[in-house]
């Protein structure tokens, strides 16, 4: 009877042994299955972002506001951070192109100084002269806190921790990707790459839009030069419909306010088109003449105070 409780006990013991083992085993399936199920999220909603900025992108139809907007948005997301600025080069300052979730005294902030000069001491300034990524762990902790942009992100937008990222074209830091979050928390590696991938996707987004505007211009060009070209086929003997249609495809392609065109003569201009003139100029025109001495160091739009591009003509 002792031998076969023993022999009992030590079965009950093997049993609860293979079972404790097998529960680990299951326990050590669970986990790396776990991890893998929050990685495959994780590159879901990266690359939904992705998918989601690149769409806006191509349907832009060279808007950059919409575009910038969803590349904040998503960078902001992915990361956990708080909010974001994306700042366009302009010689040696940057212009706040879009914001995305800052408070709203920031907002109002950047709208009264949109200009921030590329100060080396700044993350903007250091992030155009490495063209690298700059993180700061904590902003507050800066001795120096320096410019007004930075005491107005440290004290409206209660930033602590932000990375600089670096809007390259050519090798040219055309813009800077700034993510903030408002407690002290490192961004890692992985969210970086992330918003250096958002930062390219930007970079597309200009690109596309200067090569569209390219584009229409030069469409807007031909399309004016033909124009011009049907009117003279069709007033053979007729100066004043050519040079009203010359004159108003040149204010129209140059995007200007109005245009004077003059016609030289005997060494004086004569006023022979206008397109948009104002009013006032207009009634002096009628008043004084349409005769300009070209050798008068002073015009009649000068001394109206209209600064004009005129265009000329040589003698038909």
């Amino acid at each position: 009877m002792a031998r076969k409780g023993a022999k009992s006990r030590t079965r009950i013991t093997g049993l609860r042994s293979k079972t404790t083992r097998a529960r680990a085993r299951v326990s050590r399936i669970r986990e790396p299955r776990a991890d893998l199920k929050k990685k495959l999220a994780e590159a879901l909603e990266q690359q939904t972002a992705t998918s989601e900025v690149l769409r806006v992108i191509s349907r832009s139809s060279g808007a950059l506001e919409p575009a910038f907007k969803t590349v904040l948005e998503n960078a902001v997301r992915v990361c956990g951070a708080k909010f974001g600025n994306l700042w366009l080069r302009d010689g040696d300052n940057f212009r706040i192109a879009s914001t995305h979730g800052a408070p709203s005294a920031y907002r109002d902030f950047l709208r009264r100084e949109p200009v921030v000069r590329a100060d080396p001491q700044l993350t903007m300034g250091q992030v155009a002269q490495s063209k690298q990524v700059v993180q700061v762990p904590d902003i507050t902790a800066i001795s120096n806190h320096g410019s007004e942009m930075r005491l107005a992100t440290i004290k409206l937008a209660g930033a602590r921790t932000l990375i600089g990222v670096p809007l390259l074209k050519d090798d040219a830091v055309i813009g800077v990707l700034g993510i903030y979050r408002q407690e002290v928390r490192p961004f890692t590696d992985k969210q970086i790459e992330l918003v250096q991938n958002f930062a390219s996707q930007a970079v597309i987004a200009i690109e596309n839009t200067r090569l569209l505007n390219e584009l229409r211009e030069s469409l807007q060009q031909q399309t004016a030069t033909s124009e011009v070209l049907q009117v003279i086929s069709s007033s053979p003997g007729e100066l004043q419909p050519v040079f009203d249609a010359m004159l108003e495809r040149a204010t129209r392609v140059c995007e200007a306010n109005f245009g004077i065109l003059f016609r030289f003569e005997h060494g004086t201009a004569r006023l022979v088109a206008m397109v948009g003139v104002p009013q006032a100029y207009v009634d002096f025109a009628q008043r004084e003449g349409p005769k300009v001495n070209e050798h008068k160091p002073s015009s009649p739009l000068r001394t109206h105070g209209y600064s004009t591009s005129c265009v000329s003509a040589p003698t038909i």
